[in-house]
C-alpha cells in the first residue's frame, strides 16, 4: 500500500462526511431521506452514518482501483456507479488495517457484519447503496459543470462551511 494510504482513507471519510449536508441544502430532500428510512425500517441516524460510510467505502474503491493520484478529480458518476456497481465485500479491498477514527472502524465492523448476516441485513446495503448513489447523482446534477468530482464535493463543503474534521486536510 502506498505510504499516504490512510491520507486517502480521511479524504474519502470526509466525503462521506460533508455529502449529506450537502444534499440537504434542500430540506426536502432530508425529509424524504428520513422518510424512506423509516419506510425501510432502518433507524435514521444509523442509516445516515451507512450512507456515509458506504459514500467513503465507494470513494475508496474507485480511488484504489483508478490508482488515482489526487481523490478530487474522481467524478461523482464513477463513486455513484461503485455504489450500485460493486459488490458489498468488494468495497471491503484495500481499507487501512486501522483507523485512525475509532467511528470509521466502528462503522466498518458494521457494515461487514451485514454482508455477514445476508438475508434482511444485506437487502438494507442495497437499500442504502440506492440512496447514496441518488445523493451523488443529485450533487452531480447541480454542478455548473459537466462531469463534476470529488474535488467539486470539497470545494461546495468548503463554501458551506462544512467542518473538515478528519479530512487530513
Amino acid at each position: 500500500m502506498p505510504p499516504d494510504h490512510d491520507m486517502l482513507w480521511r479524504r474519502c471519510a470526509h466525503l462521506g462526511r460533508v455529502l449529506l449536508p450537502l444534499v440537504d441544502q434542500e430540506p426536502w430532500r432530508q425529509a424524504r431521506r428520513h422518510e424512506n428510512l423509516q419506510a425501510w425500517g432502518i433507524d435514521t441516524t444509523a442509516g445516515e452514518r451507512l450512507i456515509e460510510l458506504f459514500a467513503a467505502l465507494a470513494t475508496h474503491a474507485v480511488a484504489v482501483d483508478t490508482s488515482a493520484a489526487e481523490l478530487g478529480d474522481l467524478s461523482l458518476k464513477a463513486v455513484a456507479d461503485a455504489a450500485t456497481g460493486k459488490r458489498d465485500y468488494e468495497l471491503l479491498a484495500g481499507l487501512p488495517k486501522t483507523f485512525a477514527d475509532d467511528r470509521d472502524g466502528h462503522a466498518v465492523n458494521v457494515f461487514r457484519l451485514h454482508i455477514y448476516r445476508g438475508g434482511q441485513s444485506s437487502h438494507r446495503l442495497t437499500q442504502l447503496s440506492t440512496e447514496l448513489r441518488h445523493a451523488l447523482l443529485v450533487l452531480a446534477e447541480r454542478a455548473p459543470i459537466r462531469l463534476p468530482t470529488c474535488g467539486d464535493v470539497f470545494r461546495r463543503a468548503a463554501e458551506a462551511g462544512l467542518p473538515l474534521r478528519n479530512s487530513g486536510g
